[in-house]
Order: C-alpha cells, then sequence, then structure tokens
C-alpha cells in the first residue's frame, strides 16, 4: 500500500491522496509559506465581481417582465439560458485545463460577460435577452472551475479556507446584485445595465495579473507519483460518494434557486411589498448566503467535511418547513438562518468532491460548479411552470423539504485526516 502507484490521465475515479506526497517540492515550499493571501483576495474579488453581474440578471426580472409581458414559464427560460450554458461548458473547460493549463483563459472569458451584459441592456426582443443570458452564462464557464484551482494553489495547504474566501467573493457578489437592482436599474431603466460593464473590464485587469502569477505556477502541476493512503475509499466508494455529493448538491441549490429566482414575486404576491422593498429583503437572504459560504469552509478544515455537510444542509430543514406559513419580518429573519446554514456547505461539498479525484481536479470542479448552475437552471425552468399554475406559495411548500435529502450524507466515507 506504501507503493508509488502513477495514475493514467485517463482514469476516471482515482483514490484519495497524501497531499505532501503529491506535490513536488516547489509546492510542498508554498504550501509550508501558507495562504498567498494576495492571490486569494484577487480571485475572490474576482469571483464578487462576476458573480454580481450574474445576479444582475435574476434582479431585473420583474422590470424584463413588466417590459415585454412575460409569464413565469419565461422567466424561468432567461435563468435556464444563462446557466445551462454554464451548466454543459464547465466540465469541459475543467477537462481541457486538466490537460493543457490556460493561464490567462480568466480574462479572456470575462470578455463574454462584458459583450452578454451591454448585449442585454439593448435587448428589445425575447430572443435577444436570451442570447445576452448565455453569453454570461458562457463566461462564468469559464471562470468557475480554473478561478477554483488557483485558489486551491494559492491556500497553502488550507484547502477548505481557501475555498471558502472564494466562495464569500461569490455568494457576496450575487447579494449585490438585488441591491445595485434597487438603487440603480429600477429607478433608471434596462439601458442602465450596461454601466455595469465597466465592471466586467475591471475583472478582466485584475485576472490578467493573476494570470501572469498563475502562469509559473503551472509547472507546479505537472504529473508526480501517487501514493495511496491505506484508509482511502476504494473506487466503488469513491463513485459512490460522488453520487451522494451531486445529490446533496441538487437539494442545496434547487431551494437556494427557488428563493433567488421566485423570492420577489413571493413577497410581491403574498405580503404586497413594492418591487425595491422586495430586492432588499432579497439582499438580505443574499447576504445571510454569503456569510455561510465563508464559515463553512474553516469549519470542514477544523471538524471535517462530513460533519459540516450533515449539519449545513440537513440544519435548514426545520427553517424551510416554517417559511411558508411566516409573516414578513418572520421571513426575512427565517431566510437569514436558511442562507446561512444552507451555504456553508458548499465549501464542504466541493472540497470533499476535489479529494476524491485529485487527479481530475479541474472537472470535478467544473462538473460541481456546473451542476450548481444546472440545477437551478433546470429548477427556476420547472418551478416557473408550476407557479404559473398553482401559485408561487405552493412553490415553497413543496421546496420546503428538499433539504431532507441531506439524510444521504450517511453514505459519506470518512476521508483520512492526511486528506484534509
Amino acid at each position: 500500500m506504501n507503493k508509488s502507484v502513477v495514475v493514467s490521465e485517463e482514469g476516471l475515479v482515482g483514490p484519495v491522496t497524501v497531499p505532501d506526497a503529491t506535490l513536488p517540492a516547489a509546492a510542498s515550499k508554498a504550501a509550508a509559506a501558507g495562504p498567498a493571501y494576495i492571490v486569494l483576495a484577487g480571485i475572490s474579488f474576482s469571483h464578487f465581481l462576476n458573480d454580481t453581474m450574474q445576479s444582475l440578471i435574476a434582479s431585473v426580472y420583474p422590470i424584463l417582465k413588466a417590459s415585454f409581458a412575460l409569464d413565469f414559464a419565461q422567466i424561468g427560460m432567461i435563468t435556464l439560458a444563462f446557466q445551462f450554458t454554464a451548466s454543459l461548458l464547465q466540465p469541459v473547460v475543467g477537462h481541457f485545463t486538466d490537460r493543457k493549463a490556460q493561464p490567462f483563459s480568466l480574462a479572456i472569458g470575462m470578455g463574454f460577460t462584458f459583450f452578454g451584459l451591454l448585449l442585454l441592456s439593448i435587448a428589445q426582443q425575447y430572443p435577444v435577452i436570451l442570447v445576452a443570458a448565455s453569453l454570461v452564462g458562457l463566461g462564468s464557464a469559464v471562470f468557475h472551475p480554473e478561478s477554483a484551482r488557483i485558489a486551491r494553489l494559492a491556500s497553502g495547504g488550507r484547502f477548505g479556507f481557501a475555498q471558502s474566501v472564494f466562495q464569500l467573493g461569490g455568494s457576496f457578489g450575487t447579494s449585490m446584485g438585488p441591491l445595485l437592482a434597487a438603487l440603480i436599474v429600477v429607478p433608471l431603466g434596462q439601458p442602465s445595465i450596461a454601466w455595469f460593464s465597466s465592471i466586467a473590464f475591471l475583472a478582466i485587469v485584475i485576472l490578467w495579473r493573476i494570470g501572469h502569477w498563475y502562469k509559473p505556477q503551472i509547472n507546479i502541476r505537472r504529473a508526480a507519483p501517487i501514493h495511496v493512503h491505506p484508509d482511502a475509499p476504494n473506487s466503488r466508494r469513491v463513485k459512490i460518494a460522488l453520487a451522494v455529493l451531486v445529490a446533496l448538491l441538487f437539494s442545496k441549490q434547487l431551494y437556494v434557486s427557488s428563493l433567488s429566482s421566485y423570492y420577489i414575486f413571493y413577497l410581491i404576491d403574498k405580503f404586497g411589498v413594492s418591487t425595491q422593498a422586495a430586492q432588499l429583503y432579497l439582499f438580505i437572504f443574499l447576504a445571510s448566503n454569503a456569510a455561510g459560504a465563508f464559515f463553512g469552509g474553516p469549519l470542514g478544515d477544523r471538524f471535517g467535511r462530513k460533519y459540516v455537510i450533515w449539519f449545513s444542509i440537513l440544519g435548514a430543514l426545520p427553517f424551510t418547513l416554517a417559511l411558508p406559513y411566516a409573516g414578513l419580518f418572520a421571513s426575512a429573519v427565517l431566510t437569514v438562518f436558511i442562507g446561512f446554514i444552507i451555504s456553508s456547505a458548499t465549501s464542504s461539498i466541493i472540497v470533499f468532491a476535489q479529494e476524491l479525484m485529485p487527479h481530475r481536479f479541474g472537472m470535478i470542479s467544473g462538473v460541481f460548479f456546473g451542476f450548481a448552475f444546472g440545477i437551478g437552471g433546470l429548477g427556476a425552468a420547472v418551478l416557473g411552470k408550476i407557479a404559473d399554475h398553482t401559485g408561487i406559495a405552493f412553490v415553497y411548500q413543496v421546496c420546503a423539504f428538499l433539504p431532507a435529502l441531506g439524510l444521504l450524507a450517511v453514505f459519506l466515507p470518512k476521508l483520512p485526516k492526511t486528506a484534509h
């Protein structure tokens, strides 16, 4: 069991490895030096800018719905156009960069987001809106797998912490979209979306600089002998664990998608609040989502990712069950607990999957980030259809049971401590 094993590039499932044994000497020195905080801050801030722009799409739904007389199913199709593009291409991008890293691909990918926002600001027909949303999704497909890899390279061995810092930027960016929409897009209209293309340009500049840091790091990622840990799960258990992680991510992301896409309409329909007020309530949920994403990673590093996954998904169940029957103020309080608890699973799920298949890091990151986007998009379309036929309140009564899938965490293997 202590012999070196060379893992083929064509292998799809591999064992958990001991990190110090898989890294060349240069990487081991980098790990000993601790996280590269400037790089982590840069990639997290870029994630913030990226997801701020993406969240604008959902935030301007009320404007688009009124301007183009859209129903909920058509709103769901916009979300699907955006998220399905990202879902389809992220694993492809991850697989490609596993074989041949592209240090400046992040800056190039951000260019698609730049043009997508400009197109959305001038769109006068529904198909053009779908194309614009698809372009923003394409930028996301390029951004997430490789930026997650950079966060891990800059982690100094604190993988959960680095993933949480990375996720914090994205979650906080997602929460800023509704706030900026309420302050800028609602009063000034659809053309004001073009102003946010300047955010994309800033992200391009930052990511180009990060590309210069990343380029010499590529040599560290060259193939090295992999030592199998005696307590590592076998290939069958790895496959089962990946299937469980996918199911857990399904329950988490579909519920989050139900709030991010339709919570505004739910508040307007049930409590009669204004669009701007509803967007502020959505901001409260998304901000708590960002806070939970940050704390989940370090807790996983310290106590084990399996336990954090248990708590973060199943622990939200009592609050999701109560939400459909709560008043306006109580709903706001409940969404704070839901957002914080359920989002703390994100970093642990992703790092757990990465540790199960370390020789397919980019592809795994792409699959899980892509799956999250895909489930959100497909779920938004399905929930929109349900809302058209049964009412938006019924959607939240059904989705309240989704966190119960957290019980599947019992099938996750216990990873060796050295893999953490």
